[in-house]
Parts: structure tokens; C-alpha cells; sequence
């Protein structure tokens, strides 16, 4: 698999943050840019596209901003991924959504390359399918949590 994008990082931590705080009001592009350190204008492309794929809606006006159009935990990872770097596959030719077969291929029923890829294809689409918004504020607050206990164990040792 491509390493994901920058704008696919941008969305999934716009995301996250939408999806972190518990008012269900409108947030402003600005608040979301600050809060996440994301510059603004390329903000405002990530979370066009997001709304025009139905993840986000947004209203005008005063109170206006973006909002999360579906609870996060019906949000996949897989489709976020996909929204802004297409298809999961690591080559054209095991791709669901946008095969190509590949010049160089004699057959491809007995390659194997082809077939190890598809594997791929598919145990990270698994993954990122299967994985929301919620699952992945569950990890960072677990991590998170991880991380202050020990960091209170070592501040004992000082």
C-alpha cells in the first residue's frame, strides 16, 4: 500500500477532532485549523470534499461550521482513505475498484506476486474497513492513558 497522503492524515485528524468534542455544534474551520495545527485554506478543501462524500454537513451563517454528518462510529477509516487516495491496492491489478492489468503480467491466475499483493489488498482493507472514527478516539484515549501512567511511574524513580 501507498503511504497515505498528507490530506488523508488532515481528514482523519479533523475527524477526530470533530468527533472528540461532545457539543453537536457547528465548528468553524478556523477553531478546527488552530486546534489541529492544519493550514486553514487546505482545511477548507478537505472539508469540502468530505461534505460533497456525505461524512460532514455544514451551515452558514452565525453558529455556522462543519459537523459530523454520521455518528463517528459508522465512519470507517477505509472510506476516509479512499475518499482522498483512492484505492487501498498496492498495485492495479488486484485493485476492486480501479484494476488495470499490469503490462509486464504473462498470466494472472498463476501470479504470484499478484496474488501475495491481493492479500495485502485485502488484510488492509480488513483493517481499515472495520476501524472507525470511535475506534481510533478509543486508541488515542488508551494510549494516552498509557502514557500519563508512565509517566507517573517514572517521575518515582527521579
Amino acid at each position: 500500500m501507498k503511504p497515505l497522503s498528507q490530506k488523508t492524515k488532515y481528514a482523519l485528524r479533523a475527524l477526530q477532532f470533530l468527533s472528540h468534542r461532545k457539543s453537536q455544534d457547528p465548528i468553524l474551520i478556523s477553531t478546527l485549523a488552530d486546534g489541529e495545527g492544519i493550514p486553514k485554506k487546505f482545511l477548507e478543501s478537505i472539508l469540502l470534499e468530505l461534505k460533497n462524500h456525505g461524512v460532514l454537513q455544514s451551515k452558514k451563517g452565525k453558529g455556522g461550521g462543519y459537523l459530523l454528518r454520521e455518528s463517528p462510529s459508522e465512519i470507517s477509516l477505509g472510506k476516509i482513505v479512499r475518499i482522498f487516495d483512492g484505492t487501498l491496492a498496492p498495485l492495479p491489478c488486484v485493485s476492486e475498484s480501479a484494476f488495470v492489468k499490469c503490462r509486464e503480467c504473462k498470466d494472472e491466475e498463476t501470479c504470484g506476486v499478484r496474488h501475495i499483493m491481493k492479500e495485502v489488498r485485502d488484510a488492509v482493507a480488513a483493517i481499515l474497513d472495520q476501524t472507525t472514527i470511535a475506534d481510533l478516539l478509543k486508541l488515542v484515549a488508551k494510549l494516552e492513558e498509557r502514557k500519563r501512567a508512565e509517566q507517573g511511574d517514572s517521575m518515582y524513580y527521579i
